[in-house]
């Protein structure tokens, strides 16, 4: 683990972090500063300056102070592992194929992802485990035993091990992820291919070598081993023991680019966002509380109220039916197919349909339609609950759901509030007046461009039902003209994912951009005095995941934060050849003291 310490700050900076512990475990022991605590509950924190040297944007730099109800706190960021690790026999992020071999590179190396994304932490029988994502094709999800030390909090691995997906033919691109009520892990399946382009004779999927055909990698190079229906969905990982954990994908909750599921308080709501262009927003009702086996689904219709601050729109609710597991198992046991759901066939010009009994749909689903996004279909004979389960775009679309949504991310809930947040990372595309992409369709959603994005506020009802919603923390276009930050410097760029600390009014909010800001930030934004702090740079390149905060577990608070692909998604010629900066990192700021 001779790699698992990084340096904080670059050394332009460090006098800022006097104090911090930094990777090696910051104390949340009291300094010397003394205040009188506050009845209400608050929390602050110090801010992290925009990187400016060569050395501060290939850095991780974190806030060095948090003050809790008038207290201060030295922390820190704290890797626990970054890709490649090697922690009690395994590999962290090495990816496996069916049989449980490794798969190696064009080079012959072994195959390590660096797209590690949410990390769970979970508490079970006295011990504390980690569930981490890696966004990969095929994916990765790895099963990490933690220690903590009880006098400074201080996270370390023990032991991890690659998670076994062969009983759900794999795992796809494993995106964001939430905890359950019941303490479970339920992670994500993000960008499903589409089934209707798959070639029967090759089972490979034309121009998608990235993507679907790649996957063909989990069953030896084999294309026609794959089922596209097979992926993009949610999973559910029950923790027993470090030897014993069972993975689940829930195929009644529907199929879209799956960024998360957030459940709800009633444990039997559930939210889930969809990553892409023409998404669609679900919820999800469980027939019973702890149970997402069984339920019914829900697709959100946007009625635009104002495309002020962001925009606003009442919100109502299509239901796509209820379904089971185990019922939509049988449709992909029994390979069932688009052609087997759907009549199709192409649009006009404008968007309609040549023939009457077909309805024009808009979707990100689609590769083969006018613009990738528009379809004329018809629904089968009683394939309505395979298509609300299997293509539930094209389903939501065909029932009057709004398929305008463009980039929706991350998803948290401040329950005193009764206020649900939605990031969604460039309000463009579908979600303006007349684009293209919503050539022939209702036209829902008639914003105003903003390629930096917005947070989104979501009030719900007392059944956990979303109502209405507007923008709370937009972005804001730069006037610099720096083409690498095309965003203002002093606010978000590209939202991505976010979480709320309970009681304390704070929402965080990271992000994922690549022009927006030239090193991605995580922020701290207070929703009642509207403060808006930046508390975690990142090095060229990476995208900052799972940003998810635990108020207590054993008296510790911890907020977690994941820096994806360094020099990966831009800067690359930056990347010092053979210097490992490339490895991504895993890890959490803080530690603080208990804020349940």
């Amino acid at each position: 683990m001779k790699h698992l310490n990084i340096s904080l700050m670059a050394v332009a900076v460090a006098a800022a972090l006097a104090g911090c512990n930094g990777n090696d475990g910051g104390s949340a022991s009291d300094t010397t500063t003394t205040t009188t605590t506050p009845a209400a509950r608050s929390i602050s924190f110090g801010s992290v300056p925009v990187p400016a040297t060569e050395a501060e944007k290939r850095a991780v730099s974190a806030t060095s102070k948090a003050t809790v109800n008038g207290k201060d706190y030295n922390i820190g960021y704290n890797t626990i592992m970054r890709s490649g690790d090697q922690v009690g026999g395994g590999t962290f992020g090495l990816v496996y194929d069916s049989t449980g071999t490794p798969l190696t590179a064009t080079d012959g190396s072994l195959r390590v992802s660096d797209d590690n994304d949410f990390a769970s932490l979970l508490p079970v029988g006295g011990k504390l485990f980690m569930v981490s994502h890696f966004e990969t094709r095929p994916a990765a999800m790895y099963l990490t035993e933690l220690s903590q030390d009880k006098t400074s909090g201080k996270l370390t691995a023990v032991q991890t091990r690659n998670l076994d997906f062969s009983a759900v033919h794999g795992g796809w691109v494993h995106c964001a992820g939430s905890v359950t009520p019941w303490n479970t892990h339920l992670g994500s399946e993000e960008y499903p291919p589409d089934a209707r382009a798959v070639n029967p004779a090759t089972g490979s999927i034309d121009n998608d070598s990235e993507y679907y055909n790649a996957m063909a990698a989990y069953y030896g190079g084999n294309k026609l081993a794959l089922n596209a229906y097979d992926y993009g969905y949610q999973v559910e990982v029950k923790v027993n023991s470090f030897d014993s954990a069972t993975v689940t994908k829930h195929y009644t909750m529907g199929r879209i680019a799956h960024e998360l599921g957030k459940v709800m308080p009633d444990n039997k709501t559930v939210y889930m966002s969809d990553d892409g262009g023409n998404g669609v927003m679900l919820r999800f009702v469980a027939d019973k509380a702890g149970d997402l086996s069984s339920g019914e689904l829900f697709a959100a219709k946007w009625t635009q109220t104002s495309k002020d601050n962001g925009g606003a729109a009442n919100l109502s609710w299509v239901s796509l039916g209820k379904a089971t597991d185990a019922e939509v198992k049988t449709y992909l046991d029994s390979k069932l197919t688009f052609a087997d759901m759907f009549d199709a066939e192409t649009a006009n010009a404008d968007g309609s349909c040549p023939t009457a009994g077909f309805t024009h749909v808009a979707t990100g689903s689609g590769t083969t339609g006018i613009n990738g996004v528009t379809e004329c279909l018809k629904l089968k004979t009683g394939m309505e609950k395979a298509a609300s389960r299997l293509e539930t775009r094209r389903y939501a679309a065909l029932k009057g759901a709004t398929t305008e949504f463009n980039k929706m991310e991350g998803i948290t809930l401040d329950q005193d509030s009764k206020t649900m947040y939605m990031s969604m990372s460039s309000v463009e595309k579908s979600m303006l007046d007349n684009d293209k992409t919503d050539l022939g369709g209702p036209n829902d959603i008639r914003l105003d461009k903003n390629s930096c994005g917005t947070v989104f506020g979501l009030k719900l009802d007392d059944n956990y039902a979303a109502t209405s919603m507007a923008g709370v923390v937009p972005g804001k276009a730069s006037t610099t003209g720096d083409a690498a930050n095309t965003c203002d410097l002093n606010g978000v760029a590209n939202p991505d994912n976010v979480t709320y600390m309970p009681g304390y009014k704070t929402l965080i909010i990271g992000e994922d951009t690549g022009t927006g800001h030239q090193n991605d930030a995580i922020w701290s934004y207070n929703t009642e005095s509207k403060a808006l702090t930046r508390i975690l740079t990142t090095p060229y390149g990476s995208e900052t995941t799972s940003p998810y905060f635990y108020p207590d577990i054993n008296g510790w608070a911890y907020l977690m934060a994941v820096v994806q692909h360094p020099y990966g998604e831009s800067d690359q010629s930056k990347l010092v050849a053979g210097s490992g900066d490339n490895r991504a990192y895993t890890g959490y700021i803080g530690p603080l003291p208990s804020m349940k």
